[in-house]
This record gives C-alpha cells, structure tokens and sequence, in this order.
C-alpha cells in the first residue's frame, strides 16, 4: 500500500501519518526503489490502533507509553489501565459540569456573574448560606461581607493544597453550626459601623472583641498569625488587605488578631 491508501483505511490524513513516522510513534518502512514507500498490512493494523487510541481520547505521548509498554504486558492490563483513566476523565468531566451549571444558577438577571464566581463547592455553599442571613436581615448587605467573600474567593482559588486547612476548617464550621455565619454578619455589621470612627473609638475594642470570639476554635488552631511586628511592617497581602480597611477598621482587625494569638497562645500553654 502507498501512503495514500494507508491513510485511508485508517481513515486519517497523510499529513498525520507523516507525523506517526516523524515523532517515532509509527515505524516508517523502507522506500522502494522507485523512493515511494509500501506499507504492509500490519502498519494498518499499527495505524489503526493508534486512531483507537487516540479516539479514546489518549495524547500521543500517551499512545506511545501503551505502545512501549505493550511488551510482554497482559491485554487485560492495558485495557484496564485505559478504562481507569476514562473513569478519571469522566469523574473530572461530572466535576466540571456540575460547576459549570451552578455558575449557570448563578448568572444574574442582566446575564452577569457575581464578582467572587466561580468557586469550590464548599465555598459556594458557604456563599449560599451568607446570602440567605443577608436576605433574612433585608436592607443593604455590610460591605464587610462583600471583602469577606472576596477574600475568601481569593484564598480558595490562591492556595496550595497542603495549606488549605484553615480555609475548609472555616467552610467546615460554618456547616456544622448553622448560628455561625448570622454571629459573623452581626460582627460585619459592627466593622461596618468604624468606617468613619476615629482609632481611640471604644467601639473599635468592642468589635476587635467581637471579631476574635466569632472565630471557631478549630479554624484558630489551624492558622499562623502574624505577630505585631509583622503587622507592622506588613508584608505586600498584609498591606494590600489593611488598604481595604478605614484606620478604626483597620485597628479593629489588628487588636483581634493580637486577641486570637494570645488565646492560641493559651491553648498551646495549658491549664497552669
């Protein structure tokens, strides 16, 4: 066969089978005198094994592994080495539907995204629950809340892995206690309240109080504060997070945090 019908019965492009021979996934066979090359009936068989392959959806990086591989392996073994992958693939695929037609109940009206989407699930229902405290206590929402969430968006989407403990201990406790996202959009309401406060405002220590209480003690557990000197010099997030804050807010989000540390401090110490 010519290159030409070889294509055909795998029903490809010569320009893929030229490809097969330049990447080494298809051997190419010797020319003939005439310079043409004739291809026998086992790279037909070749050829279309990697059509099948790669119509599973394999990359030819991953074709040429189960080529290689192919040696002295049981068939059984690469087929269910295939079909574990589809099973990963198809899994990845309901994942990313089923976020995709949340973000779909999520459009607007005016066919807008709300500005924290998308997110994790957990987020979401977090998000979900906010929204339902901020619906029942009508009127504006704190601007507080607003940060929060978009914090939160941030660390979901920021984070690696291995540090993302605090996070889902926060989405974790907001589930387990259904009084602990109204006691927190209490606390925004009090921040709120600072926006146009003076520093030395008594206010301020009574929302800092506030603010450290509200924390669950497992999500405490989890987390690295900062200390004052570091809330001092403030890093570039540390700053770019007080930016967002008027001075008494600001104020108010440094006293908790110095509350929170001490009372992690206590934790670790123990009864004395």
């Amino acid at each position: 066969m010519r290159i030409g019908e070889l294509a055909g019965v795998a029903g490809i492009t010569t320009r893929a089978v030229r490809h097969y021979h330049r990447i080494g996934l298809l051997p190419e066979p010797a020319r003939q005198p005439n310079g043409y090359r004739e291809y026998s009936l086992r790279d037909a068989v070749e050829l279309c094994r990697i059509r099948r392959l790669t119509d599973l959806g394999l990359s030819l990086d991953e074709v040429r592994d189960v080529l290689a591989d192919d040696s002295g392996r049981d068939l059984a073994e690469i087929v269910a080495e295939l079909d574990a992958d589809l099973a990963r693939q198809q899994d990845e695929l309901r994942h990313r539907r089923a976020r995709l037609a949340r973000l779909l109940r999520e459009v607007t009206e005016d066919g807008a995204l709300p500005a924290h989407a998308p997110v994790s699930d957990d987020l979401a229902a977090l998000f979900g629950r906010m929204a339902g405290v901020a619906a029942a206590h009508g009127g504006p929402e704190p601007a507080a809340a607003a940060q929060e969430r978009e914090l939160l968006a941030l660390l979901d989407t920021g984070l690696p892995v291995d540090q993302r403990g605090p996070l889902e201990a926060v989405m974790a406790a907001a589930e387990a206690d259904p009084t602990l996202v109204e006691r927190v959009y209490a606390v925004y309401a009090q921040l709120d309240a600072l926006a146009g406060a003076a520093v030395d405002d008594p206010r301020v220590e009574r929302t800092a109080a506030a603010m450290a209480a509200v924390v669950p003690g497992e999500v405490l557990a989890g987390v690295a504060l900062p200390d004052e000197d570091e809330l001092v010099g403030r890093d570039g997030f540390v700053a770019a997070l007080f930016a967002e804050f008027a001075p008494a807010q600001a104020e108010a989000v440094r006293s908790a945090i110095s509350r929170m540390r001490a009372a992690a401090g206590a934790v670790e110490r123990g009864p004395e």
